[in-house]
């Protein structure tokens, strides 16, 4: 055991120490801590004062502008418009020299509805002449139920929401609001899981690839038996992910705590919406993380103890990522209909399981029995690939040369023999 942690700690201390962690880290936390600050950042630069856009109007009907200018301010934007009194021509070149943002002619056609026409610098300005258009059909409904002698009480009756009310007839079935919370936490649990295998998986192929290159493994796989020398590096890595993590949702934490005055809600649960999520479905969130982890993680080590050179170790583990990709597209597929059949059947294959379990239960009042069952499959499958992988390991740590290619796990097991 002792030489398990000492494997542990040099994993490690010296990734932990390494200039490319140090820099991602960094770059990450200064990433998380300027998206949290946005709203603060954009207001310093652009000032006190918001700038106002200002779009002039003319109105060839002599009626239309002081409606429609209600109609814009109804929208609380910082736009505004500007009756022009002088002719198109001239309303054109003060836009052009900068003086209005754009020029909006009023007229009606013959049916005796509004319609306009907007002149701008830019035609890629699709901002202000959208809020423009919006506030011309509000005002284009309110003329022609006028002319059709329709109160404009009846109007609002109309395009009122309908009330439409979900209620589910089976007792232990989740609300509406329960799923919108826990869609939130499988949503961040997904997207973790995803960038933390790919990351870390590959950093542990790599790991062993570089010590390979460096011809020190043969002393170590001669004084340390596969399974630990394995495992102490997966652990490793393990505990690199867990101090990364920790540093970018502390950071993260204390960032939006101290900008949460200025956002609605009461506390940061309740902002991301977690406030009433269960403690079961946190567990198995932590639960099918850390199987997760390691399922890939173990197959990562296996995989780059094939390869000699460190160029190759992406090449190799290229299969596992291609899966890692299948179970995320799986997931946010499951996500809109996670009891479908495709997604439960899949659920139980040990590769998918931790995203499309969790989801599953998360999402759905599922019997015991399956998450117990894709839990007892996924540890099956973690020890099937320990027991294989320390094979490989064993032999594949003495492979050496051009190996990229998933043939070679037949020559190191057949190596793993001879010892």
């Amino acid at each position: 055991m002792n030489k398990f942690f000492v494997i542990l700690a040099h994993t490690y201390l010296n990734r932990l120490k390494s200039k490319a962690f140090i820099i991602t880290t960094v770059i990450t936390l200064l990433l998380i801590v300027g998206l949290a600050n946005f709203q603060n950042i954009i207001s310093t630069f652009s000032g006190e004062e918001e700038q106002v856009d200002t779009v002039a109007v003319i109105d060839e009907t002599d009626s239309l502008f002081s409606r429609f200018q209600e109609q814009v301010k109804a929208q609380e934007d910082v736009m505004e418009v500007e009756e022009f009194d002088d002719s198109e021509e001239e309303a054109k070149k003060a836009v052009q020299e900068g003086e209005y943002k754009g020029l909006l002619t009023l007229t009606l056609n013959e049916s005796d509805l509004p319609e306009g026409t907007y002149y701008s610098n830019q035609m890629s300005e699709m901002s202000i002449s959208g809020k423009l258009q919006q506030g011309l059909q509000q005002l284009k409904v309110a003329v022609a139920t006028e002319n059709a002698g329709i109160e404009e009480s009846t109007i609002q009756q109309i395009y009122s929401p309908v009330s439409f009310e979900k209620v589910s007839l089976a007792e232990d079935s989740k609300s509406f609001e329960e799923l919108n919370e826990t869609r939130g936490l499988v949503y961040i649990m997904l997207f973790l899981l995803y960038f933390g295998v790919l990351m870390y998986g590959n950093m542990i192929a790599m790991e062993v690839a570089t010590e390979k290159s460096s011809r020190v493994m043969e002393i170590l796989i001669s004084s340390v038996s596969p399974v630990t020398q394995m495992f102490g590096k997966i652990c490793g890595i393990a505990l690199l992910g867990i101090t990364q993590f920790s540093l970018i949702l502390l950071v993260g934490y204390q960032s939006i705590k101290s900008n949460m005055e200025s956002m609605s809600g009461g506390g940061f649960t309740s902002y991301f919406g977690f406030s009433n999520v269960e403690i079961s479905t946190l567990i198995y969130a932590i639960l099918f993380f850390l199987l997760g982890y390691l399922l890939y993680a173990t197959l990562a080590a296996m995989l780059g103890s094939i390869v000699s050179r460190i160029e190759d170790a992406q090449q190799v583990i290229t299969p596992m990522t291609l899966l890692i990709v299948a179970a995320f597209m799986l997931a946010m597929f499951g996500l809109n209909v996670p009891e479908s059949t495709f997604v439960t059947v899949t659920s139980f294959i040990p590769f998918f399981t931790p995203m499309l379990m969790f989801l599953r239960v998360g999402m759905l009042e599922i019997p015991f029995w399956e998450s117990s069952l894709g839990i007892l499959l996924l540890i099956g499958t973690i020890i099937l690939l320990a027991v294989i992988g320390a094979r490989v390991y064993r032999g594949g740590v003495l492979l050496y040369g051009r190996s990229s290619s998933l043939k070679d796990l037949k020559k190191a097991m057949q190596l793993s023999k001879k010892e």
